[in-house]
C-alpha cells in the first residue's frame, strides 16, 4: 500500500493499510497553503498543524500562548493548499483540559476548519476525554513522553522515560488512551528502545519524534528539517537541506530516508 498511487484525500483507513503493510508514514508539521502543496508533491502522507506554530511562526518561546482561532487559521489554509495529506490539527494549551464537552467543542471547530483528526497531550489523565470525543465522531491522535504544553511542570524540555518507573507509566498512558480510543499516537523524545516496546505494545499507530526508528512513523516540524533559521536543534532534527538543491528536494530526500529506514539514525536516538 503506497498513498503515492491515491490521487484524492487520504484518510485514516488509508494510513492504517500503510501502518499494517510495515510501511513507515511521513508527517510533516505544515502551516500555510504554499507548504502544504509542496509537501503533497513530495509525498508526505500527513501534515500536523501543530502549535509548534507558536514557536516558528509567531516567535513565543514555547507553545502555550497559541489558541484555537490560530490553529484554525493554519489548519484551513493547509486544507486549502493540499489534495492528498491527511491532516490533523492540534489541539492548543487550555483547550480541553478543563473537560470533555469543552475538548469536544473545541475539536468541532478544528474539525469544521478542514481537520481530519485532533491531537492532544497527556496521558491516562485524558482518557475520559479521549472516549468522550471518539464517541462523538471526533478522530483523536494521542501525545505522551515529552509534551511541550507541560514543558513548566516537566522542568524544561527533557527526555522522558528513563527508568523502569517513568517507562511503565509511559506505557500505561499510552495503554489508557488506545483503549480510550484514540488511532495514533505521538511519541516524543523518549529512549528508542522504549518507543519501540510501546510500539510492539499497541496496535495503532505510533508516530515518533526523538523516539529512534522502530515507531510506525516519524514527524518532524518542517523549520526544523529545512534549517529554517540556521542554528542549533534538538539532538533527533536532520537538516535535509544539507546537500539538497531545493526544499522540493530535501523534502523528497526526508520521505525516503523515513521509508528506507536510515533516517532517524543511531546520531538522532536517546538512549535509556
Amino acid at each position: 500500500m503506497s498513498a503515492q498511487t491515491i490521487s484524492r484525500r487520504l484518510t485514516q483507513a488509508d494510513l492504517a493499510k500503510i501502518y499494517q503493510a510495515g510501511e513507515k508514514i511521513v508527517m510533516f508539521t505544515c502551516y500555510d497553503a504554499s507548504f502544504a502543496r509542496l509537501l503533497d508533491n513530495a509525498g508526505i502522507e500527513a501534515m500536523l498543524i501543530g502549535d509548534s506554530l507558536g514557536n516558528v511562526i509567531q516567535g513565543h518561546d514555547s507553545t502555550l500562548p497559541v489558541t484555537v482561532a490560530d490553529i484554525a487559521y493554519h489548519t484551513a489554509a493547509v486544507k486549502r493548499g493540499s489534495d492528498r495529506a491527511f491532516i490533523i490539527a492540534d489541539m492548543p494549551f487550555g483547550s480541553y483540559q478543563e473537560a470533555p464537552e469543552q475538548a469536544y467543542r473545541n475539536a468541532v471547530t478544528l474539525m469544521a476548519a478542514g481537520a481530519q483528526m485532533v491531537k492532544l497531550e497527556g496521558g491516562r489523565e485524558m482518557a475520559a476525554t479521549v472516549e468522550f470525543m471518539v464517541q462523538r465522531g471526533i478522530p483523536v491522535c494521542g501525545h505522551v513522553g515529552l509534551t511541550p504544553q507541560s514543558v513548566h511542570v516537566l522542568g524544561g524540555y527533557k527526555v522522558q522515560g528513563k527508568g523502569e518507573a517513568a517507562a511503565q507509566r509511559l506505557k500505561d498512558d499510552a495503554l489508557s488512551l488506545q483503549n480510550a480510543g484514540a488511532t495514533m499516537i505521538v511519541l516524543e523524545a523518549i529512549p528508542a528502545a522504549l518507543a519501540a516496546e510501546v510500539t510492539t505494545l499497541l496496535k495503532i499507530i505510533t508516530i515518533g519524534i526523538g523516539a529512534g526508528k522502530d515507531t510506525s512513523g516519524q514527524v518532524m516540524v518542517l523549520h526544523d528539517a529545512f534549517d529554517i533559521p540556521p542554528g542549533k536543534k534538538a539532538k533527533f532534527v536532520r537538516n535535509f537541506m544539507d546537500g539538497a538543491t531545493s526544499i522540493h528536494d530535501a523534502a523528497s530526500r526526508a520521505v525516503a530516508a523515513i521509508k528506507e529506514g536510515s533516517y532517524p539514525g543511531p546520531e538522532h536516538t536517546y538512549n535509556g
